[in-house]
């Protein structure tokens, strides 16, 4: 993603989150207050897509692109390719090192 496009992002995300109604001065006056520069034509865009589009919308559907490709599994076929296919499971199980826990250092999440 270009400079513009992101502080443009950035800018209208503030914007609604504050409240402060989504238009193209508002997100020129916030990008030239962060000391970006971006192309004349980026906030005029944005202010077009935050009337047409509810930004909450938006930001609750970022992972919602569309229909999920189907995720195919196949059993494998019986005789030589059993032993094929086993394989990879053992290599997959080599023990990781143990990472240290928060807990370990004395502070955790729910303290």
């Amino acid at each position: 993603m270009a400079t513009g496009e992101l502080a443009c992002s950035y800018a209208t995300l503030v914007l609604h989150d504050d409240g402060i109604p989504v238009t193209a001065e508002t997100i020129a006056a916030l990008v030239k207050a962060a000391n970006v520069s971006v192309e004349s034509y980026w906030p005029s865009l944005f202010a077009k897509l935050a009337e047409k589009r509810n930004i909450d919308d938006l930001i609750f559907n970022v992972g919602s692109g569309g229909a999920a490709a189907p995720l195919a599994v196949s059993a494998p076929a019986a005789g030589a390719g059993d032993a094929a296919a086993a394989a990879p499971a053992v290599e997959a199980k080599k023990e990781e090192p143990k990472e240290e826990s928060d807990d370990d250092m004395g502070f955790s999440l729910f303290d």
